[in-house]
């Protein structure tokens, strides 16, 4: 097995990452920084903490082109999977076990897909985001659908990675050889739809836990969650229908939809009030009540912070309607054909969970 962990500039981040992977409880393997044009100190970080570094020519193309020259790379002694680590992610001491396993049970398994937690929240915003990933997590363990494999940390089978090589630019959009499309701006949600095409099987086991970092601002959120949508708007346009994009364009619709109910209702409730005509019904306050119930349970592992955030339902609301208008700027720029930054956050380290 091999270790790529793409890092431009993370200096402060990627000793931690790097920590967390000595604590395995499965040897990881041979573990590769792939230094994509530092100008900091990342690269003798990395190689303090007895990674071998290996310093990109010339990319151009963010994150999946340094993840491409890497896999090239390493095609001289080819492993048999590879996971790929942000370098700002630490995983969960029984991360690799846990994949290693999953692989090894059946062979057309293509992704185990990590499950990304937010560190020790700090803040209001930074809690809102942690009951979102801790609400992704329990919609996993519930459905066991794996709706993208996460950029953050997930290991792949070789041979999964090379036959989406091999299928670029006929039955894949991107360039042949290439195994991450070098056009995506969210080359995780991309690859996910390019394993699914070619039909591999992809799981998130709940043990295969990942930490990583957390917006701390309101605006690298709306920056961050621009991408992630314009990103999978821009891969649904470059896959066009199909059995496996038809529920992720539905995803699509319902978050449109949800959007347009959220105005209505501002709009009738303020309307309401004005004319003086607004009263509390008991049939919608106990379907309310049933509402907040279900959302407090499902981020129960969050912590009492996390529930009691969750408990006054009002902020949560201002928090999805952030979300609501990070969407509304990605259609926005997808309907422009625009493309939208790449935001790099450095955040504070914290603890691992226990």
């Amino acid at each position: 097995m091999a270790v790529l962990i793409p890092a431009h500039n993370e200096e402060d981040a990627i000793g931690a990452t790097l920590d967390a992977l000595t604590e395995q409880t499965a040897a990881p393997g041979r573990v590769i920084v792939v230094a994509d044009n530092c100008t900091d100190a990342t690269e003798s970080v990395a190689a303090a903490h007895g990674a071998q570094v290996l310093r990109t020519v010339g990319n151009t193309a963010r994150k999946a082109g340094a993840l491409n020259q890497a896999l090239d790379a390493i095609v001289s002694s080819p492993p048999t999977y590879v996971l790929v680590v942000d370098a700002d992610t630490r995983l969960s001491p029984r991360f690799v076990e846990t994949a290693l396993r999953e692989m090894a049970r059946d062979e057309r398994i293509g992704a185990v897909s990590g499950l990304f937690l937010g560190e020790q929240a700090s803040g209001m915003l930074q809690q809102f985001q942690a009951n979102e990933y801790e609400r992704y997590r329990t919609q996993i363990r519930s459905t066991g659908r794996v709706a993208v494999v996460t950029g953050t940390a997930s290991l792949f089978r070789l041979s999964a990675l090379r036959d989406i090589a091999a299928h670029r630019d006929a039955e894949l959009p991107g360039v042949r050889g290439d195994v991450y499309d070098r056009g995506a701006i969210t080359e995780d949600s991309e690859l996910t739809l390019a394993l699914k095409t070619r039909g591999w099987r992809l799981v998130a086991p709940l043990e295969c836990e990942c930490y990583t970092e957390l917006m701390p601002t309101w605006g690298d959120l709306h920056r961050q969650r621009v991408r992630w949508y314009k990103g999978m708007l821009d891969n649904l346009r470059s896959y066009g229908p199909s059995p496996v994009t038809l529920r992720y364009f539905g995803q699509q619709f319902m978050i449109g939809t949800g959007i347009v109910t959220i105005a209505m209702l501002i709009v009738l409730t303020a309307l309401s009030i004005a004319a003086g005509s607004f009263a509390f019904q008991p049939f919608w306050l106990a379907l309310g009540g049933v509402f907040v119930v279900e959302r407090i349970l499902s981020v129960w592992p969050a912590g009492p912070k996390g529930r009691l955030v969750t408990a006054a339902v009002i902020p949560e609301i201002f928090y999805d309607l952030a979300l609501q208008t990070a969407f509304v700027h990605a259609v926005w720029l997808a309907m422009l054909r625009r493309d939208t930054s790449w935001n790099h956050v450095t955040a504070a380290r914290a603890p691992l969970a226990s």
